[in-house]
Parts: C-alpha cells; structure tokens; sequence
C-alpha cells in the first residue's frame, strides 16, 4: 500500500485509517484488530503509531510503568530519566498505555509458570 506522503501526521492518519477504517465502531472485534498490521522500520515510528491509535480505541486507558535502575549505580552514572528513556528490542516501554480489547504481542514471557508461549497475539482485558 502507498499512502501520499504531505506531511508527517497528515500521511500517518491517512496510513490510519487505510488499515483500520472505521476504527471507533469495530475495534472491539478482536478479528478486525488481529487481521491487521502496520509494519515499521523503526521502534520510534512503531511507538507513535500505536500511541496514536490506542488514543482512537474506546474505552478507558491503564498505564504500567516499569520501575529501572542500574545495579550498583553508587555514583548514579545513569539517571532514571536516562533508564526510562531506553527502548531495547523485545521490551515494553518504561511507559506502557493499554485499553481493554486493545491488541497486544507477547515477546517474552518472564514468568515460565505460565503458560505463554512467545509472538502469542493477545488482548489486554482483566482476570
């Protein structure tokens, strides 16, 4: 697909709603959502784009914060500001914003008790 580029949020809204039209009204059908992607060059790109469309989902938003800091840091070489800014592949971000049905990919399980097997495609939802 090749969507006319005029500027930044112009051509990512546009890139939106060609593969999620009418996202207010189906995206609580986990079908729709798992029947489609958006694929990225970059984690930064990947990270706009989910923010931009979790605010278009319904429904109320949870927020996870991770908690970093560096294991025998006695001079605070690396601030938490700095930790938290960190995107390593495979991991969630420091901030991670989720709604009830929204999609979600599970990349590691760090729990093995539970049986999750990696790339599992999920939905955030309550026990």
């Amino acid at each position: 697909m090749v969507v006319e580029y005029d500027n930044d949020e112009a051509s990512e809204q546009r890139l939106m709603n060609a593969i999620y039209p009418s996202l207010h009204i189906n995206g609580h059908l986990s079908d729709y959502m798992n029947s489609r992607a958006i694929l990225a060059p970059k984690n930064e790109h990947v990270d706009k784009l989910n923010a931009m469309l979790i605010e278009k989902f319904r429904g109320d938003e949870v927020v996870y914060t991770s908690f970093d800091e560096a294991i025998n840091d006695v001079y605070y070489y690396y601030s938490n500001e700095f930790l938290n800014s960190l995107t390593p592949n495979g991991m969630s971000p420091h901030k991670l914003v989720l709604k009830k049905n929204y999609p979600i990919m599970l990349l590691r399980n760090l729990d093995p008790s539970m049986v999750l097997k990696r790339f599992v495609s999920a939905v955030h939802g309550k026990r």
